[in-house]
C-alpha cells in the first residue's frame, strides 16, 4: 500500500541503523523528530496490509479488513509530513522538485511493473468484454485519478453487473499522491504566511492543518450519509485521515513528553481499536464517516505512543523481525495481491477461502522480487538520489508503461465487422409471428453479430448521453425533449432504466409523428404512489423524484404517458416488499392521470436472464445455447404486476412484446444476427430498434396513432 511512500525516518537499510533518508528526516526543530528506525510503523504498515490481505482473501472473521487502508493513510500522512518538517527545519522552506522526486523513485516503478501485468493477465484471464474498462482503469491508476473513475462508476446504475478491476486496490493510492500533491503546497503557503505576520511557522501549519482536516471529515460525514458507494473512493472524504497523521508528526515533541504507563496504555488502546475495527465493522457500514475514526485515530496513537516507549508498548510486539520482514514489502504486497486474486477468480470462480489465502500467500513471491530487484536498486541508486531531474524522468517512463498497456488493452478490443452487403435484422428476421418463427430459436453459433459482445455496454440509447437519466443518488427531475416541440399530440415518456431501453424506438417514431416528447427518467425508479427499496433500504430520492413528477404531470397534462419499470414489488404497511402494494400504487399514479385524460400506455417489462448474457456469448462463441434461458423467467420481471394493475383501468392500455424479444421456450441470446441484451436484463439499442415498426403497431392499438416508415425519421 502506499503508506509505504513515505519510508524518509523508516527506511531500512542493510544496515538498519540510518540512511540518507533517515538523516533527512531529522528536523532541525528538533521536537519530537528523529532519525532513529521506527520499527514499530514498520511492523504498523504489516498489520495495515495484513488486514487488507486477509479481508481480500475471505476470511470470515474479518469483515472490516479494508480498515487497513484507513491505517495507511495516517501512516502516509505522518511520514510525509515528518519528512517536510524536517526539510523546513534544516533549510527554512521545502523542494517541491526534491519532494517529487523522492515520490517518483520511490512509487512509479514498482506501480508501473504492476500495471503492466495486470494487463497481460486481463487479456490472459478476463473476458473481453471487459477489457475497454480495465483498459481504461490501468492507464486511469498510473495516472493516480482512478479512484474518480471509480467514485462514478460506483453510482452508474448502467455499472450494475460489473465486476471488480485487477486495478481497483490503486483508488487508494491516487488518494495518497493527490494528497502528496498538495500538502506540501500548504506547507510553503503556510511558510510564506507565517513569514508575512513575522510568526512563528508551527502554529501556521495547525491552522492550516485544520482547515484541511475539519472540512474533509464534515464533507466525509455528509457524502457517507447520502451517497456512501462514492464517498468510498473521493479524495475528499479520505484528506482528513492523512491530516490525522499529518497532526501526529506536528505534535510529536508533546508525545515525547509522555509518561511511560500513559504512552503504554495509548498504544495498546490504539492497536485494540485497529483489531476491533477489522473484527466488528461490516460492508454494511456507510464509510468512511464517523465510523472509520476507530481504525484511524486507533494508527494514530500508535504511532503516538512510540515517540515515548518501546518496551511494554505495542513496539515491543510491533518491532518484531517477522512484522518488520511484512512492513518492508507492504507496499509491494499490496500493489501485487489483488491482480492476482481477481486473476485467480476470473480463471477458477469463485474462490474458497482456502484459495483465497493460497492466492494471497503466493503473492509475497513478486512481492519480494519486485521489492529486491526493482524499488531497492532504484530507491538506493547513487545517480538517481543525486538527480531529480533523473527520478522524475525515470518515474515518468514508469508512469508511461502504466498508460501504454491501458492503452494497447483498451485499443485490442475488437468491433463488429459485417460481411459486405449484410443486414441485422434482429426482430425483423422473426416475420409476423414470432413464436413460430425458426429465427427466434436458440443455435450454437452464428456467422456474425452486432454489437459485438465487447460493443454491448455501449450498446445503449444517446438519452444517457444526454444526460435524460436521474442517477439513484439524486432527486431532481431532469427532463429531455424528442421529436417536434410545437407537436399538437404531447407524449411524456416516464420511468426507470427499462423504460430508457425503448427510446431508440420511440425517439425515431417522435420524429416520423411530429409528436413533443418529453422524457422523466430516474434510475430504478419507477412511477408509482408506493414506496419500493434500494440496496436494501427505503428509496426516499425515488419518492420525492416521483412526487415532482407527477406534480409536473398533473399540472400540465400531456395527451399520453408511456411508462416501464424493472421493479415489482412495493413496500406494505408492514414495510414488506408485496406485489399487491405495487399494484396499487401503481394503479394510484395512473388514476391521477387518466382522470384529467390522459392516456397510460404500460410497456411491459422484459424477463431478466438471470446471468450476464454478453460475457457468457464472449466466453462461449461456439455454443451460444450455453447463455439461452428459460422463457418462464418472465414471471421474475414486474410484467405479471404490471399486466395485473393495468388489468381493467379505463385509459390504460398493456403493451407486451415479450414474444418479439423471446420468441421460444428458451430466449435465444442473439436473434437475426443482433445481440439481444447488454446490462444485466436490458436490451441491446440495436435490438430495440428492430423492434420499431411492432412498437408503432402496438401504440396504434393503445390509441396512439403511430405511423412508421423504415428508414425515415
Amino acid at each position: 500500500m502506499a503508506a509505504q511512500e513515505g519510508r524518509l525516518i523508516l527506511e531500512e537499510s542493510p544496515a538498519p541503523a540510518t540512511s540518507a533518508e533517515q538523516e533527512e528526516s531529522s528536523s532541525a526543530e528538533g521536537r519530537g523528530s528523529s532519525s532513529r528506525f521506527r520499527g514499530d510503523i514498520e511492523g504498523l504498515r504489516a498489520v495495515a496490509v495484513g488486514l487488507v490481505l486477509l479481508y481480500h482473501a475471505g476470511l470470515p472473521f474479518l469483515p472490516g479488513g479494508f480498515v487497513g487502508v484507513d491505517v495507511f493513510f495516517v501512516i502516509s500522512g505522518f511520514l510525509i509530513t515528518t519528512q517536510l518538517l524536517s526539510e523546513m527545519g534544516r533549510t527554512g522552506t521545502i523542494s517541491l522538485v526534491r519532494f517529487y522526486a523522492r515520490r517518483a523513485k520511490r512509487l512509479l516503478p514498482a506501480a508501473g511493473i504492476v500495471l503492466l501485468v495486470s494487463a497481460v493477465l486481463t487479456r490472459l484471464f478476463i473476458p473481453a468484454t471487459r477489457w475497454s474498462e480495465i483498459g481504461g482503469d490501468i492507464a486511469g491508476a498510473a495516472l493516480y485519478v482512478v479512484n474518480w473513475r471509480f467514485a462514478d462508476r460506483s453510482v452508474d446504475y448502467l455499472a450494475e453487473d460489473s465486476q471488480p478491476s485487477p486495478v481497483q486496490h490503486f483508488w487508494s493510492l491516487a488518494v495518497e499522491e493527490q494528497f502528496y500533491l498538495v500538502w506540501p503546497l500548504l506547507i510553503l503557503a503556510a511558510i510564506v504566511v507565517a513569514r508575512m505576520l513575522r510568526g512563528r511557522t508551527r502554529p501556521t501549519l495547525w491552522v492550516g492543518l485544520a482547515l484541511v482536516v475539519i472540512p474533509s471529515f464534515a464533507w466525509s460525514l455528509s457524502e457517507t450519509a447520502n451517497i456512501p458507494a462514492r464517498a468510498f473512493f473521493e479524495t475528499t472524504t479520505r484528506m482528513w485521515e492523512l491530516g490525522i497523521g499529518a497532526a501526529v508528526a506536528l505534535a510529536a515533541g508533546a508525545f515525547t513528553r509522555l509518561p511511560r504507563g500513559p504512552a503504554i496504555g495509548l498504544g495498546w488502546a490504539g492497536l485494540a481499536a485497529i483489531a476491533a475495527a477489522g473484527l466488528l465493522i461490516t460492508g454494511e457500514t456507510a464509510w468512511p464517516g464517523y465510523a472509520a475514526a476507530l481504525p484511524t485515530l486507533g494508527a494514530a496513537a500508535v504511532i503516538a505512543a512510540g515517540f515515548s516507549v518501546t518496551r511494554g508498548g505495542p513496539s515491543s510486539l510491533l518491532a518484531l523481525r517477522p512484522f518488520r520482514w511484512i512492513g518492508g514489502l507492504s507496499y509491494s504486497l499490496y500493489l501485487w495481491h489483488w491482480p492476482l486474486l481477481v486473476a485467480a477468480t476470473a480463471y477458477l470462480g469463485e474462490l474458497s477461502t482456502a484459495k483465497g489465502l493460497i492466492v494471497a500467500a503466493a503473492s509475497v513471491v513478486p512481492a519480494w522480487l519486485t521489492a529486491r530487484l526493482v524499488e531497492n536498486p532504484l530507491r538506493h541508486s547513487a545517480a538517481i538520489s543525486r538527480s531529480s531531474r533523473l527520478a522524475l524522468s525515470m518515474g515518468a517512463n514508469f508512469t508511461l508503461l502504466g498508460v501504454a498497456a491501458g492503452l494497447v488493452l483498451l485499443l485490442g478490443v475488437t468491433t463488429t465487422q459485417m460481411p459486405a452487403g449484410a443486414v441485422a435484422q434482429g426482430a425483423a428476421a422473426l416475420g409476423d409471428k414470432p413464436r413460430d418463427s425458426p429465427a427466434g430459436a436458440v443455435v450454437d453459433r452464428v456467422d456474425w453479430m452486432t454489437p459485438t459482445p465487447t460493443e454491448a455496454t455501449e450498446d445503449v440509447p444517446d438519452a444517457y448521453a444526454n444526460g435524460c437519466q436521474q442517477v439513484t443518488t439524486k432527486s431532481e427531475v431532469v427532463t429531455c425533449q424528442y421529436g417536434d416541440k410545437s407537436g399538437p399530440t404531447t407524449v411524456a415518456v416516464v420511468g426507470d432504466s427499462k423504460m430508457a431501453q425503448w427510446m431508440p424506438a420511440l425517439q425515431s417514431l417522435a420524429d416520423q409523428n411530429g409528436w413533443n416528447m418529453i422524457t422523466y427518467f430516474k434510475s430504478a425508479c419507477g412511477y408509482s404512489l408506493a414506496t419500493t427499496q434500494y440496496d436494501g433500504t427505503p428509496y426516499q430520492s425515488c419518492r420525492e423524484w416521483t412526487d415532482e413528477v407527477r406534480r409536473r404531470l398533473t399540472s400540465d397534462p400531456p395527451d399520453f404517458v408511456i411508462t416501464s419499470q424493472g421493479e415489482g414489488k412495493a413496500l406494505d404497511e408492514g414495510g414488506g416488499p408485496t406485489q399487491a402494494a405495487m399494484v396499487e400504487g401503481l394503479r394510484g399514479a395512473w388514476s391521477e392521470l387518466t382522470s384529467l385524460r390522459t392516456r397510460v400506455v404500460v410497456v411491459a417489462d422484459n424477463a431478466p436472464p438471470g446471468l450476464n448474457v454478453y460475457e457468457c456469448v464472449a466466453k462461449n462463441p461456439e455454443k451460444l445455447s450455453a447463455c439461452a434461458f428459460d422463457r418462464k423467467r418472465s414471471a421474475a420481471s414486474a410484467a405479471p404486476t404490471q399486466r395485473l394493475a393495468a388489468k381493467g383501468r379505463p385509459r390504460v392500455a398493456f403493451v407486451d412484446l415479450s414474444d418479439a424479444i423471446c420468441p421460444a421456450e428458451r430466449c435465444a441470446p442473439v436473434i437475426g444476427n443482433v445481440l439481444v441484451y447488454r446490462q444485466g436484463s436490458h436490451i441491446t439499442a440495436t435490438y430495440v430498434e428492430s423492434l420499431t415498426p411492432r412498437l408503432a403497431t402496438a401504440l396504434t392499438k393503445a390509441k396512439l396513432p403511430t405511423a412508421y416508415q423504415p428508414g425515415t425519421s
